[in-house]
């Protein structure tokens, strides 16, 4: 099988068509998959995490109950030493959850001659109570964190958590609560009453759900220290803000920074200690400032979706080998005849145009486009034919309408300075056909020794026709010109004699003008042709008014009027036809009059040709390079006076 072959084409598109629908189906099994996998574990963990913080604050939050209710006894009444004793014993009795309780007063503020007075009652291995004084020179309760600090900000703390010497190193966190009693109308803060509690269920409470493979919870302190983690090296060792810097985890001290915050979410970290990849969800304790955490393994969450896709890839695998050996062989059937057909297409190709083409026994597409190549055969023998008479005749009417284009050009005159020993003015023209030839002329000739006929004009449509016509008016301008007549008289009988026998119906727009270059002077007359511009000397472009007279060689009876005016040396006449007012960009906007009066106003001092030159070069650079789309004929006529 060829490598650029149909068949291998053939084969190539519809397996890799196969490959494609088989990896969306795998991936497509895979995203859901693992979405639903995911979204469960979020719920699973989201809802751990909620009902461990739940079930630890809430035994924390009975503590507080009995704390609080303590605190508010002692703010009543007259406190003896007996009462204080029997509460702290109560405290113990009724809450097994509570290791010890203190009830601290301020310095002398329960017996005038006793400064220390803190009777503290904890629990023992026998599970006894046992009582002991706090304070002393060596332990002054005063400057405790579980005495100053509800002290100084009235109102309840949990202090953070701590390694009690007298528990034998056990991690412990204290609830102290002040309490006051009233002195003329005044709250006086008399003491702290205080509960230590273990941690040491909330450790196995942790350490019972971080038992699974897939993962393990966490519990951090208000300052980020890890209070319970499987790796106990890290229990009230480490902070989670350490602990991400040494494993160089920026995302972990990101998630440290929201837990402590009082935040709940999921994020997903890379690179976890044992767990590697993983998904951790995390809730807050707001009354003790703790966050839980729980961390799933990401790669033993998503093991049954992955192993469930290699069985899918598997399947699809040996599938596909079915199919591309079912694939080569049909299409290799279907494309034996089209190899023969090749084979036959390529000596035409060579130029042999009598090669034998296959018979078309089949009746499918391939026996159809054996006909068809027949067909062809002999449509492009009899193409070729007709292609070489038809080339010739065209180059033989190329090769004419260049010679028009040369003679249509060799009757404008086009040597400039047309007069130059004549220095009463200075004239310029230029034309710019649309096509090979066009139907703009321009013509500027003595009269007589002292009048000086200049004109343009612009005939309708373009081509040999226009061109013709065109040579025809030029011609007969020229000639009745000569008899001296004035403007008017000489449009009047040209006018006439082109709609004589005028069947095609061409017409010819025309603007003819006299000039005495002694005087400057000036008879002209229009036949429906634009307005010229007038540019006097210091002053701003005007127009000179239109004649709105017929076009010539419509209706034979037409007369023309002669106007006249006077141009002061320095004054220029500009001619130009419609080709330049309606020339257009590749947006299809058009040049228009008043751009044409703005760079007419630029040629102020300028000679007659730099003028003409300035108007064109200003015309090629609004088209931009688009199409010209009519013939731009110009001519500029500046006087200059007599010369002594």
């Amino acid at each position: 099988m060829r490598v650029h072959g149909i068949a291998f084409r053939l084969a190539s598109l519809t397996l890799l068509t196969a490959t494609l629908i088989l990896a969306a189906i795998v991936g497509y099994n895979y995203t859901v998959s693992r979405s639903m996998i995911v979204n469960l574990a979020e719920e699973r963990g989201t809802l751990l995490a909620e009902s461990t913080a739940s079930q630890i604050s809430g035994t924390f939050k009975a503590v507080q109950k009995v704390i609080d209710a303590i605190s508010f006894s002692l703010e009543n009444g007259n406190l003896t030493e007996k009462r204080v004793n029997e509460l702290g014993q109560r405290i113990l009795h009724n809450n097994p959850e509570i290791y010890g309780s203190a009830i601290a007063f301020e310095a002398y503020g329960f017996q005038q001659d006793r400064k220390y007075y803190a009777p503290y009652y904890h629990r023992t291995d026998g599970g006894k109570f046992d009582f002991t004084k706090l304070g002393s020179e060596d332990y002054q309760y005063f400057y405790m964190d579980w005495y100053q600090l509800p002290t100084e900000l009235k109102h309840p703390v949990w202090t953070e958590p701590h390694y009690e010497k007298g528990a034998e190193y056990e991690l412990m966190t204290t609830y102290s609560v002040p309490f006051y009693q009233s002195q003329d109308e005044h709250k006086i803060l008399k003491g702290v009453v205080s509960a230590d509690i273990s941690l040491r269920w909330v450790q196995k409470l942790i350490n019972g759900l971080s038992s699974r493979d897939d993962g393990y919870v966490f519990m951090l302190s208000r300052y980020g220290t890890f209070i319970a983690h499987p790796d106990e090296s890290l229990v009230m060792n480490e902070t989670i803000f350490t602990n991400a810097e040494s494993l160089k985890l920026p995302q972990l001290r990101d998630l440290g920074r929201r837990m402590v915050t009082g935040e709940s979410g999921v994020v997903e970290l890379k690179g976890l200690p044992n767990t590697g990849d993983s998904f951790i969800y995390f809730s807050s304790l707001p009354e003790q400032h703790w966050s839980v955490g729980v961390v799933f393994s990401k790669k033993k969450m998503l093991a049954d979706v992955s192993s469930l896709n290699s069985k899918v890839a598997i399947f699809g695998c040996i599938g596909f080998l079915a199919l591309a050996l079912l694939i080569t062989g049909l299409a290799h059937r279907i494309t034996h005849p089209l190899r023969k057909l090749t084979a036959s297409a390529n000596i035409m190709a060579s130029g042999n145009l009598d090669a034998e083409l296959p018979d078309a026994v089949s009746q499918d597409e391939v026996g159809e486009l054996t006909h068809s190549f027949q067909v062809m055969r002999d449509s492009i023998n009899n193409y070729i034919a007709n292609l070489t008479e038809t080339t010739a005749a065209k180059e033989r009417i190329e090769s004419e309408l260049r010679i028009a284009h040369d003679i249509q050009m060799g009757i404008l005159p086009k040597l400039f300075p047309a007069f130059p020993e004549r220095m009463e003015f200075d004239i310029y023209a230029s034309i710019e056909p649309a096509k090979e030839v066009g139907g703009d002329l321009y013509d500027f000739f003595f009269v007589d020794e002292n009048n000086f006929c200049f004109l343009v004009g612009d005939v309708s449509g373009k081509g040999v026709p226009a061109a013709f016509f065109m040579a025809v008016t030029k011609t007969l301008l020229k000639v009745v010109a000569e008899r001296r007549l004035d403007p008017g008289e000489v449009l009047t009988k040209v006018n006439s004699d082109l709609a004589e026998d005028n069947e095609s119906c061409m017409f010819v727009t025309l603007f003819l003008a006299m000039m005495d270059i002694n005087t400057g002077k000036v008879q002209y007359a229009s036949a429906g042709h634009n307005p010229p511009l007038m540019l006097c000397k210091g002053k701003d472009a005007e127009w000179i008014p239109p004649q709105n007279e017929l076009v010539a060689g419509i209706m034979d009876d037409t007369v023309y009027t002669t106007r006249s005016l006077t141009m002061q040396p320095g004054d220029t006449m500009f001619i130009y036809t419609d080709g330049v007012t309606e020339a257009m960009n590749k947006a299809q906007e058009l040049y228009s009059e008043e751009r044409l009066v703005e760079i007419m106003n630029q040629c102020r001092g300028k000679s007659a040709e730099q003028m003409v030159l300035t108007i064109d070069t200003a015309l090629k650079t609004f088209t931009g390079g688009a199409e010209q789309s009519d013939d731009i004929t110009m001519l500029a006529m500046q006087y200059l006076g007599k010369k002594s």
